[in-house]
């Protein structure tokens, strides 16, 4: 959307815009803590908390973020504080970039960038480095290993992520999120076009090996082996107490948020609505309920597997990687490049 068609600055229209990303961001953390970490997990674990306190269990959350809040700032006394203080606002600030290009309509959306996807992959790369500043900065053993199984396993799952990627980027023929969505709005499946031609139909093996790379990315289980509590304690922000533990946490469910957010423009083709013209002034209305449930409908399988699952040995966790995804995801791109040449 441009300054002319707002009558804005640009000053002002960016300014507008970063303001809702880091709006949406604690927002989005909010959504996933209460629907899932709290209601679905406490039904299926029948704990009380969660389902009945206060209406419909929404006093928990006001107490878990004041628990959080109240708690004292605690820094190690052999830690580097620069360093210690800095790592979770770069995990967060890694977080928040990805946040800049996910589309919630035909103009809503911070910036259409045409290297949308690889932009993607490269700012949610950077959480990495905010782990290991955590883990070597805390200045404890365990903080220091979970900061290194991190990044082991982090770079092991960016791997088939982005592999995964490229089958959508050849069927598509870009990298911006907006054409990815309006390939599928304008293709075919089986003759049938008024239901386009959402990506999961073709590229179902890249989604799966999407959703399983995002959940390792997210060190949730079954790939929490840099935060496990049996073996590390907490891994590597075991040192970290309230607020700052608090970035550390809106990080995690923000990111799982906005990886949720592109399966669903990559594999479900975002924000259209079948029946619509691609360029219908009412999908900017619309469109963000259509993204938010396609979002919360991903987020329910990452958190159902991580409520299901046990954790991974460590080798398992990296052969897995490197023996099945990869060469899954290479399979894919070939394959898609196949029928994309014959097709």
């Amino acid at each position: 959307m441009s300054p002319e068609l707002v009558g804005l600055a640009y000053w002002a229209e960016t300014s507008i815009k970063l303001g809702i990303a880091l709006a949406v961001i604690p927002t989005a953390s909010l959504i996933l803590v209460y629907l899932f970490l709290f209601k679905m997990m406490a039904f299926m674990q029948s704990r009380l908390g969660p389902n009945d306190t206060g209406p419909y269990g929404s006093l928990q959350l006001i107490a878990e973020a004041v628990k959080f809040l109240q708690k004292e700032d605690i820094n190690p006394a052999a830690a580097d504080r620069r360093v210690f203080r800095l790592a979770p606002v770069v995990v967060l600030a890694s977080t928040f970039l990805l946040y800049v290009v996910l589309p919630m309509g035909p103009d809503a959306v911070v910036e259409a960038l045409d290297t949308g996807i690889f932009y993607a992959m490269a700012v949610s790369s950077l959480s990495v480095l905010g782990i290991l500043m955590a883990g070597w900065a805390s200045a404890n053993k365990y903080a220091l290993l979970g900061g290194l199984r991190a990044a082991g396993q982090l770079i092991a799952y960016e791997l088939p992520l982005i592999l995964a990627v490229m089958g959508v980027v050849i069927q598509a023929d870009s990298l911006n999120l907006q054409t990815i969505i309006e390939a599928q709005a304008s293709g075919e499946i089986f003759g049938i076009g008024w239901i386009g031609n959402p990506f999961i139909l073709t590229q179902f093996a890249g989604f799966l090996i999407f959703m399983i790379s995002a959940q390792a990315e997210l060190t949730q289980t079954p790939f929490d082996m840099p935060v496990a509590e049996t073996e590390l304690v907490g891994g590597f922000h075991i040192e970290y107490t309230g607020f700052r533990f608090l970035l550390f946490f809106m990080a995690e469910f923000g990111t799982a948020f906005a990886f949720a957010a592109l399966a669903s423009v990559m594999f479900l083709g975002g924000w259209w609505i079948p029946g619509f013209a691609i360029d219908a002034p009412i999908l900017n209305v619309l469109g963000p309920g259509v993204m938010l449930g396609k979002i919360l409908l991903v987020s329910m399988l990452i958190f159902w597997v991580r409520f299901t699952y046990p954790r991974l040995r460590e080798d398992q966790l990296q052969k897995f990687a490197w023996k099945v995804l990869i060469p899954l995801a290479l399979a894919n791109i070939v394959l898609t490049g196949i029928f994309k040449v014959v097709f």
